[in-house]
Order: C-alpha cells, then structure tokens, then sequence
C-alpha cells in the first residue's frame, strides 16, 4: 500500500510516503536556502519518498520566527528555482520517483520575533507574556491576503508543486480560529474567526494552475481549554464541531489535501509528537496522543471521504513504523502517510525498506533535541544521528 500511487486532480503521487515539514532555522538571512537547507532537502529528494512538505515559508519579514526562517521573495526566487531543479535531478540520479515538492506558507504569530497576537491569551500567556499593543488590526489581517497570495504565486513559477496554506500550532492564522474573544470581523463568531484563512485560500485557489495543488497543514484541535483553543471543549478535550464546519469550507474553497497536526509545541508537545524520553514529562502516555491522531484522522475520512488526507505521529513507531503506516492506510484512516522526525534522523528509511537493508537502530529516538535546537536558537536537525547537529547541539549545551 505505501507504494501504491495516488491521483490528485493531474497531479500523480508515485507513493504515499510523505516527509513533513521540519524547520531547519537555517536559511540566510534574505530567506533562501542555505547551505544547510539545501542539503536536507537534497537528502530528501533522494529518499524515496512520493511527497516533500518543505518546513515553513514566511510570507513577510515580520512573520518569521527566527531570523533565518525560510521567505521566498521576488528577490530570492531563482535560489528556490535552483533547489527545486536539484532535487528532481537527485531523486533521477537516486532512480527513485520524481517528488511532489510543497511549500508550506505561514505567519509566526505570537511567536514570532516581535510577538504579533490575534488576542490576549491567558494559557499562552503564562509561559510567554505581552501586550495590548502586540494585538495585530483587522486593517493588518486585511493585508495578509495579498502576500499570501503573492508568495503562493511565486512558489509556482519557483517550481513547487502546492503551497500549504498553514493553520497550526499556535502559529497566526490557527490563533485567529480560538478567537472568540477578539471584536471586529475577525473575532467572535464562527465565520469572522475563519474569514482571513477561507479568505487567503479562495484568494490563492483564484490563480492556482490546473497543474498545482492546494494544501493544509492544520490543528484540527488544540488540546488547550476553550475558549484559549479551537477544536475543544472547555476541559481540553476534542469537540469537532467547528473543525468539521471549517473543514467544509476549506475544501469547498479548494483544498485537496489535508495534514492532519494537533495541539501547540509551546503548550503541550507531548500532542503533536509523543516521544519517549526527555527532559519534559508528558501528562499522558504516548499511546493516548498515538490513539487521539488515529481517532481524528479516522473521522475526518468518514466526514469527507474525497479529501486526501495525511496521517501524523507515525515516527514514535520507529521500526514498526511502516506496519502501522501500511496498517492505517489499509483501515482508511488516511491516504497518505506522513513521517517527521524519522526522516530528519535517518533521510534513507524508506529506500533501504524497499532494498530490504532498513536498519532500526538509525530510527529517530524521539528525545526532541531537534526541537530544542530550534528553541535554542540553532540550526535544527537530528543531534543524536547527524554528527554536524550533535556538534551544535553539544556547542549550545556548553
């Protein structure tokens, strides 16, 4: 099943392996790929794998989360091109499938450098405090349309096959979806806490090519109280109410493809990737976030059976990893299967699966030093396996 194809409008996935999007904080400072960048994604054309969901784009410079967060620009583009024309000619030269390369569009929001917030947040708050004036105006959301558009319209002529309309953890536009509290067109209700992101994929779906695919990585729920999160009741728990309203419109808009995330990094990590040691103590046991993933993605197909829709928190399996991808797909909890932190630590898993060589001991251990790179922050990469990211991880402990 991982190696059946998939059609997608003209758009033909030669497998259904997916490596997720896994910020690397090490583009140059103008947005392009560095020297970094470029050789995790080379890596990954050269995996096997049918899709590349590159890590996020800001679409302007006061939505970055880090300095050297990837920005495709008009000044920059012919660097994306550059890439893009590279790893299709090393996924020829690895005589794997040509990948189906998607580029992820975002605005950092509260985490961004200057926090830029959708409302006051009392949760988020406690961990990272701020201002009335941090509160971005619907004259400011008004804007964003157009440089999503514009950054969606630069990424076609770069080469990319989608763009990834990004609605999760905590990020803006999933902050402006727990808004109930927030006046004016963009807060309150239903239909004003999702107007800029039904508004920004309408916008974008207006000049897409027939030959392109519109995406979404979304937090179906937060797993934060409500009325601080989307997708919850007021314990935390999951209420799918409005996600199966918003899913409605989205695809009504024009998404083809969903990946499926849940909960914020910086509230509970232990949602959107269960993992097994560390210095943080989760308050479940991985097998009920494993379990929760399963239950939505299982639900979503039921609610919409035509939309593609991307399995997540598979890389906690490790090597039985693709008994439950190939497990999950055969059930039809999903379409496609997606894996993270797995490919940042060992990028030839799938292709030393199919020659028969796949080696365990290469699967990522889920510690999360990658992320603690990011926070800390440094390049990010897999520091346990990749000697260039233990050394600046081991630089950062000193």
């Amino acid at each position: 099943m991982l190696g059946t194809p998939i059609t997608i409008g003209r758009i033909k996935i030669q497998n259904r392996v997916v490596l997720q999007p896994m910020e690397g904080c090490d583009s140059a400072p103008d947005g392009a790929p560095g020297e970094l960048t470029t050789r995790k994604y080379i890596r990954a054309a050269g995996s096997g794998a049918g899709t590349i969901w590159m890590e996020a784009a800001a679409v302007c410079p006061e939505g970055k989360t880090n300095p050297r967060q990837m920005m495709l620009t008009d000044e920059n583009i012919d660097a994306f091109s550059k890439l893009i024309e590279a790893m299709h000619k090393e996924a020829e030269k690895s005589r794997g499938p040509d990948p189906v390369i998607i580029m992820q569009l975002t605005h950092s929001g509260r985490q961004s450098i200057v926090p830029m917030i959708a409302y006051r947040n009392a949760v988020y708050e406690a961990r990272r405090p701020v201002e009335d004036t941090n509160i971005v105006s619907d004259g400011y959301l008004d804007g964003l349309v157009e440089k999503y558009e514009k950054t969606a319209n630069l990424a076609f002529h770069a080469g990319f096959d989608g763009v990834d309309v990004k609605s999760c953890h905590g990020y803006l536009m999933q902050e402006l979806l727990s808004g109930y509290t927030r006046p004016g067109k963009y807060g309150g209700t239903f239909e004003n806490r999702t107007r800029l992101y039904i508004d920004v994929i309408k916008a974008i779906k207006a000049d897409l090519p027939e030959d392109r695919l519109l995406t979404a990585r979304l937090s179906v729920a937060d797993m934060v109280p409500k009325p601080w999160g989307f997708g919850t009741d007021e314990k935390g728990e999951l209420a799918l109410d409005e996600p199966d309203k918003l899913i409605a419109k989205m695809t009504g808009a024009g998404i083809s493809i969903l990946n499926v995330t849940l909960g914020n990094p910086y509230y509970n990590p232990h949602v959107n990737r269960p993992f097994r040691k560390g210095a943080y103590a989760p308050p479940e046991k991985p097998q009920a976030g494993l379990a929760r993933f399963e239950h939505v993605e299982k639900h979503i197909k039921e609610m919409f059976p035509e939309l593609t829709v991307v399995g997540s928190g598979l890389s906690y399996y490790r090597g039985d990893a693709f008994r439950q991808a190939e497990r999950q797909l055969d059930e039809g909890i999903c379409d496609l299967a997606g894996f993270g932190r797995l490919w940042l630590a060992y990028p030839d898993f799938y292709k030393d699966m199919q020659k028969g060589c796949f080696d365990t001991r290469k699967c990522c251990v889920t510690c999360s030093r990658c992320t603690e790179l990011m926070r800390g922050g440094r390049e990010s990469g897999c520091a346990v396996f990749d000697e260039t990211y233990r050394k600046i991880y081991e630089d950062m402990r000193r």
